[in-house]
């Protein structure tokens, strides 16, 4: 991984103080995601455990997408704290094939890393889509790591601000 990346994700956390509300801030951290690791899509999950599903505000390209805690690859991401990088995505039985069926679109690789919050607790998923040149790998695993840690004090503060309404 190269010292721009990081340098660059140093210049986004500067602007992450600009945010106030979960909806300014989850296209922002999206858009820069899929950015750094030249990806098509990015959706963010928000873990709701009261109601034990995962749901996004803006699902890059579709609508809203609400899936139970523990379905799919996003789910298994929460479930075991831990990235994913599935690069045969119709060929892995854990891949909800049925959003690609309702939206039309095609996934070709996927990178799932869990966003913590402060008590170390899953509160989201970052799950990006088709990256661009190749499969997802290691470098992009990591760099996604180091880029959910930094927005992730951002992204509890506007969930405990939304939920405070």
């Amino acid at each position: 991984m190269s010292i721009e990346i990081y340098q660059r994700i140093a210049q986004f956390g500067k602007k992450l103080a600009q945010f106030e509300t979960i909806d300014t801030t989850l296209p922002s951290i999206a858009e820069e995601a899929k950015s750094i690791v030249n990806a098509q899509r990015c959706s963010i999950f928000i873990v709701d455990h009261d109601t034990n599903m995962l749901w996004t505000k803006l699902s890059d390209g579709i609508g809203r997408i609400a899936i139970a805690l523990d379905a799919g690859i996003v789910g298994l991401c929460v479930s075991t704290e831990q990235p994913i990088i599935v690069n045969n995505p119709y060929e892995d039985t854990r891949f909800l094939s049925k959003i690609d069926e309702k939206s039309g679109f095609v996934t070709r690789n996927i990178l799932t890393t869990p966003i913590f919050n402060s008590k170390q607790d899953v509160v989201g998923v970052i799950q990006l889509l088709n990256k661009y040149n190749g499969d997802f790998d290691e470098s992009d695993e990591g760099i996604m790591g180091f880029f959910a840690n930094y927005v992730s004090g951002t992204l509890e503060l506007a969930l405990l601000m939304e939920n405070s309404k």
